[in-house]
Formats: C-alpha cells, structure tokens, sequence
C-alpha cells in the first residue's frame, strides 16, 4: 500500500518547516506569497491532501464552505451552487454540497447538523425550506451562516434576496400596459416566502391600475412544471377565463403554456404568459418566455463575502442585501382585447 503524503513530505520538498508549510497550506498566520507558492507547488507534486478533520480537531479552519440545498434537480437552485463554487474557489476554498431532499426540521434536519457541525468554516442554504424550530437554532448558532432567497419570516441571520415584489409588479404592470385587465396568477409553494411575495406584486399593481383582485383567477402550484399544467387548465376551465397569466417562476409558466396549447390556444394572441427567473428554457421556449431575473452571480458573490467576513470575524455589512430583479421581454406577452395597435410594438420587444 501507498504511504500517504504528510505534511511533513511536502516542507521537505519545499525546502521549508513544517510549521511554516503548514501557515502556508492553512493560511492561518504569515507566509510571504514566494512561500505559499513553493508549498503549493509541492503539495500538489507529491499529491497532499489537507485533512480538514485532523484541522478541525485541532481548532483551526477546515477552508470548507457547506452549501445546503432542498433539491438539486432545481435549475434555479444549481445555477446558484455553480456560482457560489466560482465565487468560493477565489478564496482557495472548497464547498461541500448537502442536498436535504426536504425541509429541515423534519430530522433529516437534525441528522444535517450532526453531521456538519464542525467540518465546515460556514454555510450558506440557498432557497432552504426550513421549520421555525430549526431556523431559530440556525439563529442561536454562533457559526457563520448566510441564507439566499429566504423570505418567509424575518430572521436575525443575514440573507441575501432578489426583489421578488417589485420584479413582479413590474411584470403584471407591463400585461396591464398591453390592455390585460383578466390576469390570472400559479402561487407556489410557501417554503421561502417568494411566491407570497410574488403575489403580493401582483395584487400591488392589480390595485395601481384600479383593478379588483378576483380571487377565482389565482391558481395553486409548487414551483414545477406539472403543477403549472394543472393550474392551467383550471384557469382556462373558468366561465370567464383570463386573458393573461402570470407564474410564480417559470417552471410553472412552460406548464400553462402546455395547457394554453392543449386547448387548442395560440401565445400571444389569445393569452399572454409571463413567468419568474429565467431559467435557461426560457429563451428557447417557443413563444421566448417573457419574464424576470435575479442576478444569480452577484448574488452568490455578495453571499460568500458576507460569509467570509464572519468567518474572519469582521463585521457583517448588513442583515439584508437585496438586489433589484431584471424585466425581460421576450414573445409570450401580446396586446390584451381591444388593446391599440401601438403596443404590439413593445409586445415584441427581445430580452
């Protein structure tokens, strides 16, 4: 069998002490650049692996970030751990992924803090589905922990987040704008608080422009593709259905237009649809899927340096940074009835 590669294995190589290979593997204390750079070179020739529970063990940092996830077959949610790896590598770190396939607190939870507790520097939950009881231990916690896209409850820990209530008055103002006045509405799910607040831009801009809010023309999903066909043709199967519809994201979009189509229905000109975070699919969607979008590599950007200033004990910047949503103008969204030419031109606007 193959001795492994020891620390020591690789100071000797390097032509320096150990303690100093190891300041320079670490980063915990001084070693001039010229220094690391010879460590590093070494340990990657002879193989080294730094073992971050001998590190841990020892009190020190591990240079691990913990990523926890609900459900990675998400779009939405593997477009954030893509940046968040990039964002992490500047800082020669590695992240750990933990998809909880469920909401935490319900003991998978439990069976995650046990687990994690010590083998990571921090963690970041990016959309986390969380129990009350666990969020408040996360709270009671002193590691360093920073939430993404959480906006169910207010909470002490930081949390980064689009703008989930502008972004989609924005939305349904611009079907307003077209001559829409029946404009129909998927909620999803209520794990993060983005539909809730999604809903709340709706009715926001519903009640700007004089509009009642007729509450036959809201739809319930959970955030996938199937669940918007449902609620489609629940929309659709009205006495008077709408002549637009609005989705919580756009996985719920794709599956209204699915149902639009079923019924023998073209998009745009008999019903417009918009969704929410412009998941690739959205662009190659035909009609182009009109919609919002957060911008996912600031986000996960701000994330990780909120992280490591906790990390390094500095202060936070803020409990909440929040960044604005991005409108994007695709097909899918056309002039309601009666509505005057002049707005097909905006209609057909591209992102």
């Amino acid at each position: 069998m193959k001795k492994a590669v020891t620390l020591v294995d690789v100071a000797k190589k390097a032509g320096v002490s150990v303690m100093t290979a190891s300041r320079a593997m670490s980063g915990e204390g001084y070693a001039s650049e010229e220094t690391k750079a010879k460590v590093h070179a070494a340990a990657q020739e002879l193989g080294y692996a730094p073992n971050a529970l001998a590190r841990m063990m020892k009190g020190g940092r591990t240079n691990v970030i913990g990523v926890v996830v609900n459900d990675l077959s998400s779009v939405v949610v593997n477009s954030f751990v893509t940046a968040l790896s990039e964002e992490v590598r500047k800082y020669e770190m590695d992240l750990f992924i933990y998809n909880s396939l469920g909401d935490l607190g319900d003991g998978k939870g439990r069976r995650l803090s046990q687990m994690l507790h010590g083998l990571w520097d921090g963690l970041v939950f990016v959309l986390p589905r969380m129990s009350d009881d666990y969020l408040k231990t996360l709270e009671q916690s002193d590691s360093p922990i920073v939430l993404i896209n959480y906006c169910r409850q207010e909470t002490s820990l930081p949390v980064v987040r689009g703008d989930n209530v502008n972004g989609a008055r924005d939305g349904v103002a611009h079907l307003i704008e077209l001559g829409h006045r029946r404009i129909g509405f998927v909620r999803g799910t209520a794990y993060t608080g983005q539909s809730a607040e999604r809903e709340r831009g709706y009715r926001a801009a519903l009640e700007a422009a004089g509009i009642d809010v007729d509450e036959t023309l809201i739809a319930q999903g959970d955030f996938n593709e199937p669940s918007g066909v449902v609620a489609g043709r629940a929309l659709l199967e009205l006495a008077e259905p709408p002549t637009a519809i609005f989705a919580a994201n756009d996985a719920m979009a794709l599956g209204c237009m699915s149902a639009i189509r079923e019924k023998g229905l073209r998009i745009p000109q008999d019903i417009s649809i918009i969704g929410f975070d412009d998941m690739p699919a959205a662009a190659v969607s035909q009609p182009g899927l009109t919609t919002m979008r957060h911008p996912v590599a600031a986000m996960a950007q701000a994330a990780v340096q909120e992280l490591m200033r906790r990390i390094q004990n500095q202060p936070g910047r803020r409990q909440r940074i929040e960044f604005p949503s991005e409108f994007v103008v695709r097909d899918s969204a056309g002039p309601g009835p009666g509505a005057p030419a002049t707005k097909r031109g905006k209609a057909r606007k591209q992102a």
